[in-house]
Formats: structure tokens, C-alpha cells, sequence
């Protein structure tokens, strides 16, 4: 298979999209996974804080519910 069939392949039809979407998201999965790993064991033993003074989410205290 020459380069000018594989490049018409990927970029010029439709299965060939689509599989270079999948491939993008099967790659980005794998390295938030790994990326994911290594934080947790780096911070393994970091202790949860006892006051959190910011969250995005906020506190739930004080919310119409």
C-alpha cells in the first residue's frame, strides 16, 4: 500500500475518518489512564484536608434544594 492510498484512505472517506477518530480517542483513554496511575501512586500517601476552603462544587450547605 503506497502513501498516497493510505492518506486517501484516512482523509478522504468516511471509514477512514472515522478511524482516525476512534484511534484519537483510544489514545487520549490510554494516556489519562496511565497519567491517572501515576498521580495516585505520587500523591499515595498525601492526607485528605480537614477544611476545604474552595470547591467548584461547593459545600451543599446552605443550598436550595
Amino acid at each position: 500500500m503506497d502513501f498516497a492510498a493510505l492518506y486517501h484512505f484516512l482523509f478522504e472517506t468516511v471509514p477512514g475518518i472515522a478511524v482516525l477518530i476512534g484511534g484519537g480517542l483510544v489514545i487520549s483513554v490510554l494516556v489519562s489512564v496511565v497519567l491517572e496511575f501515576k498521580t495516585r501512586r505520587r500523591f499515595r500517601n498525601r492526607p485528605e484536608p480537614e477544611h476545604d476552603e474552595w470547591s467548584i462544587f461547593g459545600s451543599g450547605e446552605g443550598e436550595d434544594s
